[in-house]
């Protein structure tokens, strides 16, 4: 602004007209831009750049302005004060970083010289202060214009001196202060950096890897931000503290107080786990803004009361047994933008809703047990709930992982690798996946993955196999997790069996695409029932579907259960494989009918299974159904047999059935499923198996098996006189032991006497005196990696012992074998569970 209109509204203020200025100065050294301050522009005072004011003009201007600058220098010195001297002692804050204390102390300097220079500022601006009044003094300023501008304006000028004085000296005395504090922090430093500077890379054999990790470090350490936020700052010291502090791969150095650099938190208390009965909160942790969300919470509500009644039922089955509450991090990683959330928009177009529906219902058994939850659906909340610090994700958390479990899916778990570094590598067995079609020990195995050929891309990440959580019991190296069936009361039960119209079927499939090429089928299904479709479109009758068809297009949850209990008929055509909607059919009284598969589909064979880390052979669309389940429920025929075809139609028409729904798929059966893994599955703790012999010191190589031969010599079971671990789980009693036949895996054999396979009971197997239990000769007895071991090949006496216990499976088979197979029982309708595993 220039001088002439701050004069003119000066003026104003003071209600006066306009002052008139001179045309020339008399003399330059009344001037204010004389006196030493800015000439040559609008700087600091408002000097225009060729004119130059009088004396008492200036004044006039100039005491609000130096009032306001005055004020303004001081908000800023106490602004940097406090900053400065907080970052002086943010060092000694439990968690900073260690090098803070080196970077503030490199700053020593500048920040003395600022104190030392806002000190002289103040001082010069009280003396000009001191010029100026003497100036207003000597002119007879106030005499002709009291009237015009009153005396009171300038009465404060003594109490602002006092007030500049005060400011300058209070700043003059913390500058000697934090003077003194610096040189403190300089001498101390020069005691660090001398460390510093005499650091070299330890030669200690318990850390073999430190030299080379210093030499990756001193090349890459600008490659991801994090190293910086952990204090690395390029030196050799700086490396090593992190090779040791934060890392481990370096001994920690002698000079440094680990105990107040890194602090442990304190542990939490345990906290006994009860069971809720308010679904209300759940909602809430679940979330809002996609599709999917608002499904799980639909179906959460639709089946509360159900899930209600099965905790109560479950919680007298305990008999108040205690029960810890975990902490459990839920991240749904397939719903993240990051991996592209593909199932949201497709949740109202008739897409996928399987791996949905396990979610909800994972989430509701998780919260009805009493356990403390944390929801994310977003990479964001994942990095701040696990405390990712900032960069690329190549160093580890910055604390102590909070959650005892972190439930996910195969998304979730490459983001938590992507952005823990080596934490994920510590924390990795409190994982649990959530794997649909699951996935085998010779693909999650990564060495012999990649030099075997199962290499695929969602394999090979060296877990314990029953971290792993299928949707089905398709192979019992992974564990069993499902979902659950909407169960029927006496009443409704006894209105589906009324109700039932005997000529009424309902194709499975919501997606058009799965209809085509399949008119034949549907001509003779036609000739003997009315068919109902529940295909997805927008404006169209898709083409696929045939006029004959009723298509009601994608119908709500309760409106589709609503169509399978009036219906006889589910039918299936091949796809989707191992869905939800099957048992769903059944549980409404329905008979499923799917074709069955020949040869059966695997990754071998078959687009949609090339990839997946499992060399599983489905035989049919829903092998469950037809292994578990079967007849009358569920029939399997060869649908390129049209005659098999018509045959099954005439007898499904004829055949009554009653709603059934396996245990296992209810709410009380997941309850107790879920409950018994969180009790017992501990993958953090798990005991070494036994060494091969080579390893053993002699005294160890003779050891007595605690198996011995059945009472009918077939098999081996636990001894009656061996110890047992009180703590083990399952059961060691539940253990027998078969040799299976060369074209069966153990899962085939164990099933085949009404057993399961229990891969934790390898270990007991896993033995050269099991062979001469079972009488199996054996001219040579070899360890190597083969996730087919313990196995004989019994046309050359070979026998072979499993070198990694990652790679024991129930899975697979090889003409060349014969494998031993640990078997136990199982709860009836729970697979998953033996008799005394609850």
């Amino acid at each position: 602004m220039g001088l002439a209109t701050g004069m003119e509204q000066l003026g104003r203020r003071q209600g006066s007209s306009r002052l008139p200025l001179p045309d020339t100065p008399k003399q330059s050294s009344s001037c204010c831009c004389a006196e030493g301050l800015p000439q040559g522009g609008e700087g600091w005072w408002g000097c225009p750049r060729s004119e130059l004011v009088p004396r008492h003009t200036l004044l006039q201007l100039c005491f609000p302005s130096c009032r306001i600058f005055v004020l303004g220098i001081g908000f800023f010195t106490l602004c940097f004060l406090m900053t400065s001297l907080g970052g002086q002692f943010s060092a000694k804050r439990l968690g900073d970083s260690p090098f803070t204390i080196r970077t503030e102390v490199m700053g020593a300097l500048e920040s003395r010289g600022v104190l030392r220079r806002m000190s002289d500022m103040l001082e010069m601006l009280m003396k000009r202060m001191d010029i100026l009044a003497r100036l207003e003094n000597s002119t007879d300023f106030h005499k002709g214009d009291e009237a015009r501008f009153p005396l009171d304006r300038f009465q404060p000028a003594a109490g602002l001196m006092e007030r500049i004085q005060a400011i300058a000296q209070n700043v003059s005395d913390i500058a000697i202060k934090v003077d003194q504090i610096l040189r403190n922090s300089l001498l101390n430093g020069k005691v660090v950096e001398g460390r510093r500077d005499q650091c070299e890379v330890p030669r200690d054999p318990k850390y073999p890897d430190c030299a080379g990790k210093v030499e990756w470090m001193r090349a890459r350490w600008t490659s991801d931000p994090c190293y910086a936020f952990f204090g690395v700052d390029g030196t050799e010291c700086s490396f090593l503290i992190y090779l040791s502090e934060v890392e481990w791969f370096c001994p920690p150095l002698p000079w440094r107080n680990r105990t107040a650099a890194l602090p442990s938190p304190p542990s939490l208390p345990r906290v006994q786990a009860a069971f809720q009965s308010d679904l209300a909160r759940l909602l809430e942790l679940i979330g809002t803004g996609k599709e999917s969300l608002s499904f799980m919470k639909k179906r959460i509500r639709h089946l509360a009361q159900q899930w209600l009644r099965a905790a109560r039922r479950l919680e007298q089955k305990l008999k108040g047994r205690q029960r810890d509450q975990k902490h459990i991090l839920i991240h749904i990683g397939f719903l993240t933008e990051e991996s592209g959330d593909v199932f949201s928009p497709r949740v109202l177009k008739g897409g996928p809703l399987g791996e949905m529906v396990q979610w909800a219902d994972i989430l509701a058994a998780l919260f009805l047990l009493g356990h403390s939850l944390r929801v994310t659906v977003s990479l964001k909340e994942l990095q701040s709930h696990l405390g990712v610090p900032p960069g690329r994700g190549n160093c580890p958390l910055t604390n102590p992982l909070p959650f005892d479990l972190i439930y996910t899916d195969y998304h979730g778990l490459q983001q938590m690798k992507q952005h823990m570094g080596l934490s994920f590598k510590k924390y990795r067995c409190r994982v649990r996946v959530i794997d649909t079609f699951g996935t085998e020990p010779a693909y999650n195995h990564e060495e012999y993955a990649t030099l075997r050929g199962y290499r695929t891309n969602w394999g090979y990440w060296n877990l314990q196999p029953t971290q792993f959580m299928t949707m089905f019991p398709h192979t019992p190296d992974n564990s069993f997790m499902g979902f659950v069936s909407e169960e029927l009361n006496k009443t409704e039960r006894q209105f589906i069996k009324s109700n039932k119209v005997s000529s009424m079927a309902v194709v499975y499939g919501k997606e058009a695409s799965i209809w085509k090429g399949k008119e034949k089928f549907l001509a003779i299904l036609n000739k003997y029932m009315e068919i109902h479709g529940t295909v997805y479109y927008e404006t169209q009758r898709p083409p696929e579907v045939p006029a004959f068809v009723k298509n009601h297009g994608l119908l709500p949850q309760h409106e589709f259960q609503q169509l399978l209990r009036k219906a006889k008929l589910f039918i299936g055509f091949g796809f989707p494989y191992e869905g939800p909607a099957p048992l769903e059919a059944i549980a409404n009284g329905c008979v499923f009918l799917q074709a069955r598969f020949n040869p059966p589909h695997s990754s071998l064979n078959h687009e949609f299974f090339r990839g997946k880390p499992t060399s599983r052979e489905v035989s049919s669309q829903h092998p469950y159904a037809e292994d578990f389940i079967g007849k009358p429920h569920v029939w399997t025929v060869d649908y390129n047999n049209s005659e098999e075809f018509e045959a099954a139609i005439k007898t499904i028409v004829r055949t009554q059935v009653d709603p059934y729904l396996p245990y296992e798929y209810t709410c009380e059966g997941m309850l107790e499923r879920i409950h018994a893994y969180i009790q017992h599955q501990d993958f953090c703790t798990t005991s070494s198996p036994p060494l091969p012999p080579k390893a053993r010191s002699p005294a160890m190589q003779s050891l007595p098996s605690p198996l011995a031969l059945s009472p009918n010599a077939t098999h081996l079971v636990w001894s009656p006189s061996a110890s047992r671990d009180p703590h083990a789980w399952p059961p060691v009693d539940s253990l027998q032991v078969w040799v299976s036949e060369t074209r069966h895996a153990c899962t085939e054999t164990c099933r085949r006497r009404g057993l399961v396979c229990e891969p934790t009971f390898f270990r007991f197997l896993n033995k050269k005196e099991v062979f001469l239990q079972l009488s199996i000769t054996c001219d040579s007895t070899e360890y190597e990696m083969n996730h087919l071991y313990p196995a004989v090949a019994e046309n050359v006496h070979e026998c072979y012992l499993q070198k990694e216990p990652l790679l024991f499976s129930c899975a697979g088979y090889n003409t060349k074998y014969r494998r031993l197979c640990p078997c136990r029982d199982y709860r009836k309708g729970q697979v998953a569970l033996c008799r005394d595993c609850l």
